[in-house]
């Protein structure tokens, strides 16, 4: 504890004091409960395993019946709670801006036949073409990503996609909140570079473009490498040259073909860096490219015309992965246009850190638990969810405060440098200092219980698994389903 008598120490163990009480705040009912039960998923010595093992900690003074019953029926101030994260000192890309990626995770329930909203979750399998769809709930995630190669990053929301939802616009509605939180909470303010939003290629980059029209943001999603986008439309001089005997003026320019080079021509701007980890990279950019869009699948109830969203393609080589393998081009698009090479570094390396998401995904089901409680209800797993969230942020705000409790086995790292599962090691020194508003418990008796020999008389409902909506796939289908 003695990084508590510097000046750093002090301010971010003031960070971490203050977000405990701001978080024991958002807790509406069963609070007591739950702020314990985050404490003991700090402070569990080894992965989480199932809920009603922590309550055997020191940390947790309660029963196992009311972790049951705070996870079922207890409430949770998301919005305030959300607020309180996005409050939150927030970490910074290189050129000191804020990145955002976005991602989604499922938690999977084959065998939950009575728990509803479940979806076919996309799984990857071990071999070829071993893919399969298995029910589950999916979670999309929003965090804000670190500079350099880190498995730290701040989770700032969560949302389970339900069987009605259209996961574009979804994700959309929930990029748009969180924007604002950071805005309200002085994260971004005039005059700061936009908040650069990284999409993979689950997402449609140009529609989540126009769906964030507005924010101060700039998109940059992965691109399909047998996509079709299309030049900048002609001006009256160019189409005047081109065609002397007049007609229609175009809409759109000429193709850009992924997998065809003939259709590039010369990039607007083009670099090569020398990196440790994947060789020499190669990125080529062309200015002012956009998907030739059509009145059907995403934009089938679009009214109005469709719009042309422009913005900077950019092709990534390297010469290795680190994992093996033959590395294929990376092709992504960003919002922006007009950039440099300068900012063409930046886009793609920004875009790499996006997969610091998926260790933070690693980490909160492996160490955590996320995924392991057999919870029957939807609301049952978001606050389960939430308070996993608000376990990783306290880890990421002690991390300045922690001692690095090593195995004997390990090497030793820098303070700075220590991961998050290395960090919850030493949280259980660290509490004690903390402030914990948490009641203690009240003498209660056990219920009755159910009598001996009694049976059920009201089986669980059984829930069908997948979407109970189907988006319109032409326009006449369109008309009919509207009144």
């Amino acid at each position: 504890m003695s990084l508590l008598h510097h000046d750093a120490g002090r301010d971010a163990f003031a960070v971490a004091s203050h977000f405990r009480d701001a978080f024991y705040a958002c807790l509406r009912a069963y609070g007591d409960e739950l702020f314990e039960l985050t404490d003991a998923l700090l402070c569990a010595d080894g992965p989480v395993r199932t809920p009603v093992d922590l309550t055997l900690l020191a940390e947790h003074r309660r029963g196992h019946g009311a972790l049951y019953a705070a996870l079922n029926e207890g409430r949770i101030d998301v919005g305030r709670l959300r607020r309180t994260l996005a409050a939150l000192p927030q970490p910074r890309a290189a050129d000191h801006r804020l990145v955002l990626a976005v991602d989604v995770t499922n938690w999977l329930r084959p065998d939950a036949e009575c728990s509803p909203d479940r979806l076919f979750c996309h799984t990857f399998g071990r071999g070829r073409d071993q893919h399969l769809m298995i029910p589950g709930w999916p979670y999309s995630f929003v965090a804000a990503l670190e500079s350099g190669r880190t498995s730290w990053c701040q989770l700032l929301d969560a949302v389970r996609l339900g069987p009605e939802d259209d996961v574009a616009e979804v994700t959309a509605v929930q990029v748009r909140r969180v924007v604002e939180d950071l805005i309200a909470g002085g994260r971004w303010r005039e005059g700061d570079p936009d908040i650069l939003v990284v999409f993979d290629a689950g997402y449609d980059a140009p529609r989540m473009a126009h769906l964030l029209d507005g924010l101060p943001v700039e998109i940059l999603g992965r691109m399909r490498s047998d996509r079709v986008m299309r030049r900048p439309t002609p001006t009256q001089l160019e189409y005047a040259n081109a065609y002397p005997r007049g007609g229609r003026p175009p809409k759109h320019g000429k193709e850009f073909r992924f997998a065809k080079p003939e259709t590039w021509g010369e990039p607007d701007a083009a670099t090569v860096q020398v990196t440790d980890r994947y060789g020499t990279a190669q990125a080529m950019a062309w200015d002012r490219l956009h998907p030739r869009l059509t009145t059907r699948s995403a934009w089938i109830d679009h009214d109005r015309e469709l719009p042309i969203i422009e913005g900077t393609l950019i092709r990534l080589r390297v010469n290795r992965l680190p994992g093996g393998g033959d590395p294929l081009p990376l092709w992504l698009w960003s919002s922006a246009t007009g950039m440099t090479g300068t900012d063409v570094d930046l886009r793609w390396q920004a875009f790499l850190r996006r997969f610091d998401l998926e260790h933070t995904f690693r980490m909160i089901k492996q160490t955590l638990g996320w995924t392991r409680p057999k919870l029957r209800t939807p609301e049952a797993a978001d606050r389960w969810t939430w308070l996993i969230v608000v376990a990783h942020t306290q880890l990421r705000l002690a991390r300045p405060l922690a001692e690095d409790v090593r195995r004997p086995w390990e090497r030793p790292v820098e303070p700075n440098r220590l991961t998050p599962a290395r960090v919850r090691r030493g949280f259980r020194n660290l509490r004690p200092h903390l402030p914990c508003p948490a009641r203690a418990p009240k003498p209660t008796r056990p219920g009755p219980g159910r009598p001996l020999g009694s049976k059920n008389q009201r089986p669980a409902t059984r829930y069908d698994v997948g979407k109970t909506v189907k988006r319109p796939e032409s326009i006449i289908e369109r008309n009919r389903a509207r009144p």
